[in-house]
């Protein structure tokens, strides 16, 4: 009979996913993850597999807690779905902001990196972002519907310029745009949502 596992497994991912975000997948050994969470490269191997099957376990997790947390930020009436967005759009530039270290989303660092060569990957990350689409086309349409934004214009359109201008405050981030450049991005993208004609 197998042993019980004597550790944290969502710690030792939650460490993993430290080690892999701030070097990437390629300049990050086993030994790293290994030193970092205190277990023999034995056990990690017995309890994830290889390299590649442990960060698929992170990048999942990952994938999940940023769709779920943006969930929860778009989700409400539709009386303050205007607020939401705003909200969500003005959170990921200050969070942007506050990543001096410039490491950037994993999800786009994980898929620059590995999608091309790694189906695994490729397939979260656009799974990752046709939730993340969905959630933004949702909340729009609620916007719609109260009359915040437009009744004639297409969500899902919306939604993906939306989406685009977030994908790109967070690489403009990375490269060292500066907070104001960052927040005057987010609230232009904001302005030229179409307005109902009063």
């Amino acid at each position: 009979m197998a042993r019980p596992r004597k550790f944290d497994e969502q710690q030792v991912l939650d460490t993993a996913r430290e080690r892999f975000w701030s070097g990437g997948y390629a300049a990050t050994r086993m030994e790293d993850i290994a030193e970092a969470t205190g277990l023999g490269k034995g056990s990690l191997y017995g309890a994830f597999g290889g390299k590649r099957e442990l960060f698929h376990r992170v990048f999942d997790d990952y994938c999940g807690s940023v769709v779920d947390a943006v969930s929860q930020q778009l989700r409400g009436d539709d009386a303050d779905a205007y607020a939401r967005l705003s909200a969500h759009v003005h959170a990921v530039t200050a969070a942007t902001v506050a990543d001096t270290a410039h490491r950037g989303c994993l999800l786009a660092k994980g898929a620059a990196e590995l999608a091309e060569h790694d189906e695994t990957v490729a397939k979260r990350a656009r799974a990752a972002i046709e939730a993340l689409h969905a959630l933004l086309e949702d909340d729009i349409a609620a916007c719609q519907r109260y009359g915040d934004i437009a009744a004639d214009a297409d969500p899902g359109k919306l939604a993906a310029l939306v989406l685009a201008v977030l994908r790109g405050i967070e690489a403009l981030g990375k490269a060292g745009a500066s907070e104001e450049r960052l927040t005057d991005i987010a609230s232009t993208a904001l302005a030229v949502l179409p307005r109902p004609a009063h």
